[in-house]
């Protein structure tokens, strides 16, 4: 019998990057951060750069919750297609949020590169196909929409699909020439590092029994009795949210993914291009830097943990079957098999500023598949914030939209 990780990929192929202490001392801070994932890394990185006193305190290790879970495709394209979001909030917000999410890959490149992180960061194409006939007309909606706004965009029909990446059972599809990958794990732990080295103090296992916001400060008292005082804080807790504001913003899911076996040499024809496709739920698949291929989907509408990782087994054997059947000359066998939570919105776009309950606090919450990309962004919208100035994107992220 073969035994595999249902552990996450990125935890056992990065293993114990850093460790952190937990607060054992009272502190202060200009700004405080809550959530070690790469959403409050990428937002501790910034605050650290723009010369706050920042301190990031997480109830876990760091970067073990969603993050350690995330399979990374960085794509600008958000869950809801550019099509459908036009006529929801408008042609401005629509484009705009599409073209913060395509400069947010091109910025993670930079600080990849800035930090001398070993994320692995690769520029790549992005494939969304129809996986029905009946998809292909909206698909081409979808297409026509995205050409018109000047997004890299190409039309491929499915003999030119299965030509290119041996791809069977697609029907035509948009080949995105803007897209990447990246290990998001390790991102996160080197992210944080390079922000230790501007002043950053992070403190991991450590819980608030009680956090205070008042009109001229923030006071969090940790379990253990423990006191950080912000000027300001910083809420980047993704799904977990939902313990904090009892408003109903965000659906919780649960979905799955699987990582196969080595195989470098077969991978060749599919290192360059990202693929996901018009299923509901939809599956998705790419090459990881080590040779493998990664097939994540398969969402269920319910969050409960139990539930969820009972079915494990039977969602790792469907997207196995998936991917023997759409790429069937690819000899996958599975490695690793994991399961997550992660939160989708009724527009698909984050939920990121104020909240009128919440005096000088802020939320950055990166929700649906394309999670970090809203995330850097995010990081650029508290940069602003902090300094009083508003930004552009505020009207169609804010709570209550």
């Amino acid at each position: 019998m073969k035994l595999r990780s249902s552990e996450p990929f990125w935890l056992v192929k990065n293993g114990l990057l850093n460790s952190y202490p937990s607060l054992q001392e009272n502190a202060e801070c200009d700004v405080l951060i809550i959530g070690s994932g790469i959403t409050g890394a990428l937002v501790a990185n910034r605050c650290a750069k723009d010369g706050y006193s920042t301190i990031v305190a997480d109830r876990r290790e760091t970067a073990t919750g969603s993050t350690s879970a995330t399979t990374a495709m960085l794509q600008y394209e958000i869950d809801l297609m550019l099509c459908d979001l036009i006529p929801k909030i408008g042609e401005e917000g629509a484009v705009a949020s599409y073209r913060a999410c395509s400069e947010a890959i091109d910025k993670v490149g930079h600080l990849h590169a800035e930090i001398n992180s070993e994320a692995g960061f690769r520029k790549k194409d992005s494939l969304y196909f129809a996986s029905r006939r009946r998809h292909l007309k909206h698909l081409r909606e979808e297409y026509e929409a995205r050409a018109a706004h000047g997004f890299p965009v190409e039309w491929l029909d499915a003999e030119e699909i299965s030509e290119r990446y041996g791809l069977q059972n697609s029907f035509g599809g948009i080949l995105s020439h803007q897209g990447a990958s990246i290990d998001g794990f390790r991102f996160a732990h080197d992210l944080l590092s390079a922000a230790v080295e501007r002043g950053l103090r992070i403190f991991d296992k450590t819980e608030f029994q009680n956090i205070s916001h008042n009109e001229d400060a923030i006071t969090a008292i940790s379990t253990e009795g423990f006191e950080i005082k912000a000027k300001k804080i910083i809420y980047c807790t993704g799904f977990e949210t939902v313990e904090i504001l009892k408003e109903n913003f965000v659906d919780l899911l649960s979905t799955y993914a699987i990582v196969g076996e080595q195989q470098s040499e077969n991978c060749d024809g599919l290192k360059d291009t990202l693929f996901w496709n018009t299923g509901d739920p939809y599956e998705y698949f790419r090459t990881t830097d080590d040779g493998r291929i990664l097939i994540g989907g398969l969402d269920d509408d319910f969050s409960n943990a139990k539930r969820r990782d009972a079915k494990l087994e039977k969602k790792a054997l469907r997207l196995e079957k998936y991917i023997h059947k759409n790429l069937p000359d690819y000899q996958f066998r599975t490695d690793f098999a994991w399961a997550g939570t992660f939160g989708s919105t009724k527009d698909g776009l984050p939920y990121i500023g104020e909240h009128k309950d919440f005096p000088n606090g802020y939320f950055v919450l990166g929700f649906g598949g394309n999670g970090i990309t809203f995330s850097v962004a995010g990081a650029d919208m508290v940069s602003d914030y902090l300094r009083g100035k508003e930004h552009p994107l505020s009207q169609w992220f804010k709570f209550g939209r």
